[in-house]
């Protein structure tokens, strides 16, 4: 286990988590935690055929629920909700979930515009939204997460701003602009809301994060653009703890940069999956040559960094930081401790 300790925090790597085979894990884009175990994750496709559009080419985008226990190989595949497609029921670019009271998932769908909604069992429960730059209306939503009072808040990226919904999908009200000025947006992707109600906007192309108050007025701002300690390149996710650091998804620099409270930059956790997870490892196991290369490899650490991670969520009950190595196909998880 890899350990981390940085400004009285500690952060201990606990183990990466695949969905194999292949077709399962496809590509992590975003993950959040349900009752007990429950970790949901939504997966876009990754196929390629040069004689289709791309969106009709694409497989395997679905709502994929796991259960992650805290022991190693404690983690057991559930199934998947919806299917590839543009029908009732079916997800084209999915992009991220929240989850109601009742362990619903709202999946919001930049292609369709829309919110198609699952149970957690996988009956599908509805759709709404519609394309357009009107109020209600979406260019490309992505982050999605629910207040105290179970109101949805999500991004609608292309139009450069935040809506707020019931979850039925009626129309609250809205804030944000194009621009790069405080309370402006350049193609935001992530939020997340944090135990007082804040929320936090992954303002992708101004490659910061900024922290709003539940009445939409500007608090802080974390990052600038560029790849030192502290800085961003075109953060894609968010998320708070119960002691108030904040975690952000730095994409275009393959990590995860953590910050205090007060916004200052703690440490950068880059992705430490030297240690095959267990469906993984009983592949990679029923092939010798794979083994062979495995034991013979001096890549171990490279192999284990993250490559362009695009979720993160944690887990307050377990204390747990869990990130979608999107490009990897896998998640990894740290437990996070106070010293």
């Amino acid at each position: 286990m890899f350990t981390q300790k940085v400004a009285g925090r500690v952060f201990d790597f606990n183990r990466e988590v695949k969905l194999t085979p292949a077709w399962r894990s496809r590509t992590m884009v975003s993950v959040v935690v349900g009752d007990g175990d429950a970790v949901y994750v939504v997966n876009r496709g990754t196929d390629y055929h040069p004689n289709l559009v791309w969106h009709k080419a694409m497989r395997g985008n679905r709502l994929s629920k796991i259960t992650v226990g805290t022991e190693i190989d404690d983690e057991e595949f559930i199934g998947q909700f919806g299917n590839d497609g543009k029908e009732p029921g079916e997800l084209t670019w999915p992009v991220a979930v929240a989850l109601d009271s009742q362990e619903n998932g709202f999946v919001t769908d930049e292609w369709l515009n829309r919110v198609t909604i699952f149970d957690k069992v996988g009956n599908f429960l509805g759709i709404w939204g519609k394309e357009g730059d009107g109020e209600g209306e979406f260019n490309g939503p992505s982050g999605i997460a629910f207040d105290l009072k179970e109101d949805l808040y999500i991004v609608d990226s292309r139009n450069h701003r935040v809506q707020k919904y019931t979850k039925d999908g009626v129309f609250i009200e809205q804030w944000g602009q194009e621009g790069s000025a405080v309370g402006e947006f350049n193609k935001p992707w992530g939020l997340t809301i944090d135990q007082h109600g804040d929320i936090y906007v992954a303002d992708h192309k101004n490659h910061r994060v900024q922290k709003f108050s539940p009445t939409f007025e500007p608090l802080a701002t974390f990052g600038s653009y560029g790849s030192g300690e502290g800085q961003l390149n075109r953060p894609t996710d968010v998320a708070v703890d119960t002691d108030g650091d904040v975690y952000v998804c730095d994409w275009a620099n393959d990590r995860v940069q953590v910050f205090g409270p007060d916004g200052q930059f703690v440490t950068s956790l880059l992705g430490d999956a030297q240690e095959l997870s267990k469906v993984a490892r009983t592949i990679a196991e029923s092939n010798p040559q794979t083994m062979k290369e495995l034991n013979e490899t001096t890549r171990l650490e490279l192999m284990g960094r993250l490559s362009y991670p695009t979720g993160v969520t944690y887990d307050p009950e377990k204390r747990r930081l869990i990130i979608t190595d999107t490009q990897r196909g896998r998640l990894q998880i740290y437990d996070k401790s106070m010293e």
